[in-house]
């Protein structure tokens, strides 16, 4: 397992062309700060150029996958003016953005409570998989604050109607019902769940990277286009895929095979 030392808030390891990114600060139950989104966006930039890197998962150290904004950071955001707090939340919003223009999947391993923030990163994931005993909260409008960022996650995961209760009630949402909803992936036992992730991570790092990278790539481009549009970037998707040396090698081993 290889390991980087470069980091303060997150540990970043890498093994079976799996990039593993854990939130560090256990004792304050992960929560962020300026130096543990710069560390995450650092990470995930080094784990996009790795060319050793198939899958990324980001998960948390101790108790809980990440609480959200600390004190330090609240009490920041109280003093600031526009312009520092513009800055501070675009901050944020480039990190989010990363994990959809990465072309590699990013897992989030949840395990204990992702609330505000941390359920943003959560969700920001392409998949998320949740130990049963996990739970998600936008505990936001609890101080006034507004779930602004994750805002356009969680309309594009949910209906109208969900999207609507998850950010504006702040009640807790357990995995189970998270999963039923479609707000995650999988849920696993927690007894399992390391084991679990690692199985479901690999299982994706032993397929065609570029297939993936440019499903990724399309899936989420046809969000804001029409019908006809998103049929053209089909084409044109598919087109470039046919000339990659994954999809080559796959049809004659295919062909060879039948």
């Amino acid at each position: 397992m290889a390991e980087n030392a470069d980091y303060q808030e997150i540990i970043y390891q890498i093994t079976n062309n799996i990039a593993w990114i854990t939130l560090n600060r256990p004792d304050k139950r992960n929560a962020l700060n300026d130096g543990l989104v710069n560390d995450l966006k650092a990470a995930l930039r080094s784990a996009a150029d790795d060319d050793q890197v198939r899958v990324i998962v980001v998960r948390g150290a101790g108790k809980d996958f990440c609480a959200g904004a600390d004190l330090s950071q609240l009490q920041k955001i109280a003093q600031a003016n526009i312009l520092d707090n513009l800055e501070d939340a675009e901050g944020f919003s480039e990190m989010l953005l990363k994990m959809r223009k990465i072309k590699k999947p990013v897992i989030a391993a949840v395990h204990g409570r992702a609330l505000a923030g941390g359920a943003g990163i959560a969700s920001a994931c392409d998949l998320v998989l949740a130990a049963r005993s996990a739970s998600f909260c936008y505990t936001e409008v609890k101080i006034g604050f507004v779930p602004a960022m994750v805002n356009a996650i969680a309309r594009r995961n949910l209906s109208e109607k969900r999207a609507f209760e998850l950010l504006c009630t702040a009640k807790p949402l357990t995995a189970e019902e998270a999963e039923r909803i479609g707000f995650i992936n999988r849920v696993f036992d927690d007894e399992s769940f390391e084991a679990d992730v690692e199985k479901y991570a690999g299982d994706i790092a032993r397929l065609s990277a570029s297939a993936i990278g440019l499903t990724k790539t399309l899936l989420y481009q046809t969000d804001a286009m029409t019908f006809e549009q998103a049929l053209r970037a089909g084409v044109e998707i598919n087109a470039i895929a046919r000339q990659t040396p994954d999809c080559r090698q796959g049809v004659e081993k295919f062909l060879n095979k039948s």
